[in-house]
């Protein structure tokens, strides 16, 4: 006499008691994240993005480096007295902070926004302001290696900064200054024009600031009518300001901060304005 197993294993599976589940694991929560950790998520991709591209990498990494060992090196410019390695330092961070916070945002944006990567982030929950701070952030994120690089490269030629706690908090404070005015210019500009004209824009100004900004010798060399125009420029501000700390060894003077914090208020205004995502 034969056993009708597989109906009884059937029937002890459906007879079986089912776990009672939890109905909070599966109640909706519609709405977007929070503020913050929407800017932390868009932030680390922009910061990937950033590390990631071959053309961004060469002008914030190998031409400030090139540009250190080269004119550290060979006696081609008249920097002043002391070693050349400590005048050229503070202008060449200066110009590694502008190349990233805004010639390499600002192209890099501009494209974002005609290939509709913008207007795609334009139909999340993400703000202007929460685009304007992951960009800023990531950006902060690129010039902390820069600035190490940079730095160790500078040690290395024999560079001896003068630095206290003092100084090292106004190096941030210019720093930090300076990044927010950079990025909000270069966001202004690539939200508000075209993507080529934007690529144009954004190298025509990095190579003026290069030789106008007091990057590779202090705007003291220049004559007075041009010197006081080119102290208003941002670049200007940063350069004398890491100048004075490094340098000098002393605190940068309150109109650094002053035309830093101006170009920053402005920019950071238009851009939050006008910046468009398509």
């Amino acid at each position: 006499m034969t056993q009708n197993t597989s109906g009884t294993a059937a029937s002890a599976v459906t007879d079986a008691p089912t776990p009672a589940l939890d109905a909070r694991l599966f109640t909706p929560a519609p709405g977007a994240a929070p503020m913050w950790r929407m800017i932390a998520a868009q932030a680390g991709m922009e910061l990937r993005v950033m590390l990631r591209h071959g053309e961004q990498f060469l002008l914030t990494m190998v031409i400030p480096v090139l540009l250190l060992v080269g004119f550290s090196l060979v006696d081609v410019l008249d920097v002043g007295e002391g070693a050349r390695v400590d005048a050229l330092t503070p202008g060449v961070l200066a110009l590694a902070i502008m190349s990233t916070s805004f010639t390499g945002l600002a192209i890099g944006t501009g494209f974002e926004r005609r290939y509709g990567v913008l207007k795609r982030l334009g139909a999340t929950p993400l703000s202007r302001f929460g685009l304007l701070a992951a960009k800023t952030i990531a950006v902060l994120g690129v010039q902390a290696i820069q600035i190490t690089v940079l730095c160790v490269v500078a040690l290395f030629l024999g560079w001896a900064p003068s630095l206290d706690l003092a100084g090292v908090l106004a190096l941030l404070a210019l720093v930090l200054l300076a990044t927010a005015a950079f990025s909000s210019l270069a966001l202004l500009m690539a939200g508000t024009l075209r993507a080529e004209a934007t690529l144009a824009g954004a190298n025509l100004v990095y190579v003026l600031m290069l030789g106008l900004g007091g990057v590779l010798f202090p705007t003291s060399s220049f004559p007075g009518p041009m010197e006081q125009a080119v102290s208003v420029l941002p670049i200007t501000a940063l350069g004398s300001g890491l100048r004075a700390v490094l340098t000098d060894g002393s605190l940068p003077g309150l109109g650094a901060f002053a035309v830093l914090t101006v170009w920053t208020v402005v920019a950071g205004f238009l851009a939050s304005r006008l910046f468009r995502w398509e």
